[in-house]
C-alpha cells in the first residue's frame, strides 16, 4: 500500500508539472501558493518527527507511550511533492498566463499571518508545539487550496488548462493514504493514534472531498473541452517537422 500511495501522489504531481511546460492558463495561482507553502510545512513536520528523537519522545510522553505514525514514505512524499510544486510554481512566472492570474489578498494574508504565528511560537513555546503548528498550517493549506481552483473552474465554466489526471491520481493517493493511517493505527492496537497525525488524517479527508468536486466539474458539469486559444495545439504545430518541399498542392502559394 505504501508503494501505491507514493506512486499515485508522485505521478499526479509530475503530470501537473509536465502540463505546465505547455501552459498555466486555467490554473489558480492561489492553488500553487498554498501547495508550495503547505508541502514545505509538511516536509519540515515529517523531518522533525522522523529524525528528531526528542520530539519523538515528547510525542510518546503525551500519547501514553505510543510511537508517532510518521513513516519514511511520508517523508519521501512530502519532499517529492514540494519539489514538483516548486517546479509548477516557477513555470507560472515563465509561461503565458491570463492578465488576471495572480495571487489573491487572502492567500497573502494567510501566508504572512501564519509565518508570524510560527515566529511567535518559536520565541515563546516549545519546539514540539511549533512543529505541530507546522502540521496545522499544512492542514489549513490543504483545506483551502482547492477552493480557488474550484471557483475558477466555476467562473470559466470549464476545466480546460489543468490536469484531470492529477485529480484522479490524487484521489487514489488520498484514499490509500487515509487507509494506511487507519490500518497502522489498528495494527498498533490504538485506533485513536490516527488522530495523533491530524495533518495526514485531515489531508486524506480534504483531498478525497475536493477531488470528488473536481471530478464532478470535469465529467458532469463542464464537459465542453473547447479551448479558444488552444495553446497545446499551437505548441504541437510549432514542434512538428517542417513540410518544406511537400508536393501537396495546398502548400503552393497563389498570387
Amino acid at each position: 500500500m505504501i508503494e501505491s500511495v507514493l506512486l499515485s501522489g508522485s505521478t499526479g504531481d509530475a503530470i501537473s508539472s509536465l502540463l505546465g511546460w505547455v501552459r498555466v492558463e486555467g490554473l489558480s495561482i492561489d492553488f500553487l501558493v498554498y501547495n508550495v507553502y503547505g508541502f514545505a510545512c509538511y516536509a519540515l513536520f515529517n523531518t522533525a518527527f522522523f529524525f528528531n528523537k526528542r520530539i519523538g519522545d515528547e510525542y510518546a510522553r503525551r500519547n501514553d507511550g505510543h510511537e508517532n505514525l510518521v513513516r519514511f514514505n511520508d517523508l519521501f512524499f512530502s519532499y517529492h511533492a514540494l519539489v514538483l510544486s516548486l517546479v509548477t510554481f516557477a513555470q507560472s512566472f515563465y509561461y503565458k498566463r491570463a492578465p488576471a492570474q495572480s495571487s489573491s489578498r487572502t492567500s497573502r494574508v494567510f501566508f504572512f499571518g501564519t509565518l508570524a504565528s510560527l515566529a511567535i511560537s518559536l520565541m515563546f513555546s516549545s519546539i514540539y508545539n511549533t512543529v505541530y503548528l507546522l502540521s496545522f498550517i499544512k492542514l489549513g493549506c490543504s483545506m483551502i487550496k482547492y477552493i480557488p481552483q474550484a471557483w475558477l473552474n466555476y467562473q470559466r465554466k470549464s476545466t480546460t488548462g489543468w490536469s484531470i489526471h492529477n485529480i484522479m491520481l490524487d484521489f487514489t493517493g488520498g484514499t490509500l493514504s487515509f487507509a494506511q493511517l487507519i490500518l497502522d493505527a489498528i495494527r498498533s492496537g490504538n485506533v485513536t493514534e490516527a488522530l495523533g497525525n491530524p495533518v495526514k488524517f485531515g489531508m486524506g479527508l480534504a483531498s478525497i472531498g475536493f477531488d470528488l468536486v473536481f471530478l464532478t466539474q470535469h465529467f458532469v458539469l463542464y464537459t465542453d473541452r473547447y479551448d479558444p486559444q488552444d495553446i497545446e495545439a499551437q505548441v504541437r504545430c510549432q514542434s512538428a517537422p517542417s513540410t518544406y518541399g511537400s508536393t501537396d498542392s495546398s502548400d503552393v502559394s497563389t498570387f
